[in-house]
């Protein structure tokens, strides 16, 4: 619950395409109350796999598109008390199908490139923190994320990450009953 895939209307003709990717009053009336307030882009090689990243406090609601390549994107619900802690949802974005994920706060964020090199752009509703922000292990069991990449290269940090269940409760949001 929470999480929006968002298709975007694509208007094409002959000279090439056009679409909004971002309209605040027609998202927030979908769900996406903003404000966002930094915008970052990244590229990533083949098989690189970036997450599970989330910030508490200060957290972040994403709103994730692809510009060029392809990615499958995963949003996990990392808030205490939720329905759905634990769970995970993902879907394939590219600059092909224009596809957008938002991800609200209180949720954890990975990708894996599928098709390389993939270019992101995303939203964030609150500055990044470093001091507040967690890493959750992408290959954490008890998640059982199904990966489409057999080989992931992956960071360091990335690496070193805690299960789910180890992670600290304290840096854990927490769920409240008007959540999505």
């Amino acid at each position: 619950p929470g999480v929006l895939l968002v298709e975007p209307a694509v208007h094409a003709d002959r000279r090439g395409d056009f679409m909004e990717t971002f309209h605040a009053r027609r998202y927030a009336e979908h769900g996406m109350p903003g404000p966002f307030v930094q915008d970052n882009q990244s590229t990533s090689a083949a098989d690189v796999l970036r997450g599970l990243h989330f910030q508490e406090p200060n957290a972040q609601a994403k709103l994730i598109s692809v510009i060029a390549g392809e990615v499958f994107d995963v949003a996990v619900d990392v808030r205490v008390g939720s329905p759905t802690f634990g769970r995970w949802v993902g879907a394939p974005l590219s600059g092909d199908n224009r596809r957008q994920l938002y991800i609200p706060e209180g949720f954890a964020h990975g990708f894996c490139v599928t098709r390389a090199p993939a270019v992101l752009a995303y939203k964030c509703t609150a500055l990044y923190d470093p001091a507040a922000e967690t890493t959750v292990a992408w290959n954490d069991p008890d998640l059982a994320i199904d990966w489409p990449v057999a080989h992931p290269v992956v960071s360091d940090r990335d690496t070193a990450a805690a299960r789910l269940r180890d992670v600290d409760p304290a840096r854990l949001p927490r769920y409240r009953a008007a959540d999505p």
